[in-house]
Parts: structure tokens; C-alpha cells; sequence
């Protein structure tokens, strides 16, 4: 028997069938690709501790390689932050203002260095804002958060630092006990931190004011800025900041991506799962992302992605964000304990998409 195709396919049987294969070949494409990058990500470099008790510092090194470090204790800090952020190729993605300033930075927000994870209002208290720069006659507004003690450091794939910190008033009391561990690992082109906070009310009732500064952030080196043309005030050659403002881009190369899809300025306040930041650095591609966690409070949260290179997500502001749309004003009682789990991934010489970023998303809900 002879078979003749055109009798037994329409037209409108046949285009859809080739575009029912277009879609089936397109899907396994993106599912290969996405296996082969998350395939090079488990391609995984040992970790390596370094405490200097003197400097109030611990060293995190991956793959050999300086990483960051946990800051304790002295100087300026208000808070214990992660300072510096690098690449696996050794370039900064923070910014170094005021603690290790450099040439060409801004100099605004003295309170954002490295990444940090506190909060704006806590019992009418700022903890956020907090710095050398505040006035002696305000100082009775802000709090401070106090390194305790080392619970544990091991090396390995991946490093583990587990800490235990106090959120300490004005007057002296301890408000929250908080207990955070790092989870620190990385590859070739990776370098990633899992962190695991843990606050738990002492002995009073604590309320977490709707504010929108907070919680889990970081700030991002000039490079990683999105460009601009309003006057900025920089530090010059000698550190210093310069005489006066001035547009200046050169060099800013930053963007913004969200999981809805927005981009650029669109992002700040924007409820979403993980955000973007890519852009150029030392004339290597470069893109840092946070993923927040589904069990965190409020997620998909409010992110604070502003243009000027603060880079955060913030479970406990929604007002400001949603213009009075939300309120969300959360309460510990004494011996209550809330948890918070995010996952910071700085990524060297490439951008991952939106299909990679799903991926990697859905890989840390697991």
C-alpha cells in the first residue's frame, strides 16, 4: 500500500506539529544547558578559616583564594559584617567606604559596608543607621549588635562558621540574642554564602517596626552601580572626598533582574524570590544575586535595590515600598525565635539568566 502524507495531515496538523517539536526541542535545550551550568557549580573548591584575634577578624579563603571576612569587633563597626566580597578572580564587588576607602566611591550611608543583616526599627530603637558618624546627642536612638562567641569554624567543602551575636539598646540590655551561620563555598567561577540567622527575644517583647531599612544586605563597589546623571560626590586621588559633585558614568556598568522580570530602577520595592545585580568590573563580567527562601517571613519579600549600589532584601518593610498599600509590624514574645535564610551567589566571568537563576532558586528550596 502506498501512503501519501498529504492525505492524512492537514495543514494546520502539520504546523502544529513542527511547533510542538520547536517547543519540545527548545525545553531540552534549556534543561541541558541549566544541568551543565549546575553541574560546574558542583564542581567544588575546599574552604579554609583564618582567625586573627588581634585584628577581631576571621579570614575565609576558597580554593586557596581570599574570599571575605567575618569583622567582630573594634574600629568603626556598629555591627559584624562580611568585608570584603570578592570574585574568584580577586576583584572587590564591595564597596571599601569608610573602612578600606577607594579611589573614585561615594561617600554617603557610612553604615553600609560589606553585607550585614539588621533592621531600621526594633522597639523604636535604629540599628540600622548606626555608625561613628552619629552625633554624641543622638546616640540614645541607635543599637548596636555585638559578636559573643565562635560556636563553630570548620574547613571544608563547605566551610562552616556558626556565631553567636547580641542586639544590645542604648541602655545596655540585650533585646535579641542572635545566632547566624555562614555557609561558605565555592568553584572556578563562583563564590557562594549560605546564611542562617536565628533571632530569638530575651526578655521582653520585641517588635519589629515596618521600616523600610532592612535587613539582609549589601553595598556594591562604583562599578556595579547603575548609571546615572545626577551629580555624585567621589573620593579623589588622596582618599579624600572631591571639592564638589559631578556626573560622572564612566565606568558604572550595573543592572538590575528580578524573577517577575523587572529591571533597572523597577526592581526597588518590588516584591520577588531572588534579584540580580550584573554588570562590569575590572572589564570582567560580573553578577551578584540573593535568593530569599520560601519559609522566610513575608516571602516573596520587599527588595532595597537602589541604583547608588545599596543591595537588599527586607521581609519587615512593606509600607514605603507598597505606598501604605501593606503594613507588616512582626512581634516576638520573650523566648520566641524567628529564622531567616538567604543564599548569596557572586558570579565571574558570565550572567546568568532568568532560566539558570529559576534553576538555582528551586535547587535552594530543596
Amino acid at each position: 500500500m502506498q501512503w501519501h502524507l498529504a492525505t492524512y495531515i492537514t495543514p494546520t496538523t502539520f504546523t502544529s506539529m513542527i511547533h510542538n517539536l520547536k517547543t519540545t526541542l527548545k525545553r531540552a535545550f534549556t534543561v541541558s544547558i541549566t544541568c551543565l551550568l549546575l553541574s560546574h557549580i558542583t564542581l567544588a573548591q575546599s574552604v579554609r578559616f583564618r582567625q586573627i584575634d588581634s585584628l577581631h577578624m576571621i579570614e575565609v579563603y576558597v580554593g586557596g583564594r581570599f574570599f571575605t571576612a567575618y569583622l567582630y569587633g573594634g574600629g568603626t563597626l556598629k555591627k559584624p559584617v562580611l568585608f570584603p566580597l570578592t570574585t574568584s578572580a580577586g576583584d572587590t564587588v564591595t564597596r571599601g567606604y569608610p573602612l578600606a576607602t577607594q579611589p573614585g566611591e561615594r561617600v554617603d550611608h557610612p553604615h553600609h559596608y560589606g553585607l550585614w543583616f539588621n533592621h531600621g526599627d526594633v522597639n523604636g530603637i535604629d540599628f540600622w543607621n548606626n555608625s561613628d558618624a552619629i552625633p554624641a546627642a543622638r546616640r540614645d536612638h541607635y543599637g548596636a549588635i555585638l559578636h559573643r562567641n565562635v560556636a563553630v569554624m570548620q574547613d571544608g567543602d563547605p566551610g562552616v562558621l556558626s556565631v553567636e551575636k547580641d542586639w544590645v539598646m542604648p541602655s545596655g540590655d540585650t533585646i535579641l540574642h542572635e545566632r547566624t551561620v555562614y555557609s561558605f563555598s565555592g568553584s572556578e567561577h563562583l563564590r557562594q554564602i549560605d546564611h542562617f540567622t536565628t533571632l530569638t527575644a530575651t526578655g521582653q517583647e520585641v517588635m519589629f517596626q515596618d521600616s523600610k531599612e532592612g535587613m539582609f544586605a549589601l553595598r556594591v563597589a562604583r562599578s556595579l552601580e547603575q548609571p546615572s546623571d545626577e551629580p555624585v560626590l567621589l573620593t579623589d586621588s588622596t582618599l579624600q572626598p572631591a571639592a564638589k559633585k559631578r556626573i560622572d558614568r564612566a565606568g558604572v556598568t550595573g543592572l538590575y533582574l528580578n524573577s517577575e522580570g523587572a529591571e533597572g530602577d523597577a526592581v526597588w520595592g518590588k516584591h520577588a524570590r531572588w534579584v540580580k545585580l550584573s554588570g562590569i568590573l575590572h572589564g570582567d563580567r560580573v553578577a551578584v544575586v540573593i535568593l530569599d527562601h520560601p519559609d522566610n517571613p513575608n516571602h516573596p519579600p520587599h527588595w532595597m535595590a537602589r541604583g547608588y549600589g545599596l543591595f537588599g532584601v527586607n521581609p519587615f518593610g512593606s509600607q514605603v515600598y507598597s505606598e501604605g498599600q501593606e503594613t507588616l509590624n512582626f512581634t516576638l514574645q520573650p523566648g520566641e525565635s524567628v529564622s531567616f535564610r538567604h543564599r548569596v551567589m557572586i558570579f565571574d566571568g558570565t550572567d546568568p539568566d532568568k532560566a539558570y537563576l529559576e534553576a538555582c532558586f528551586q535547587e535552594f528550596c530543596r
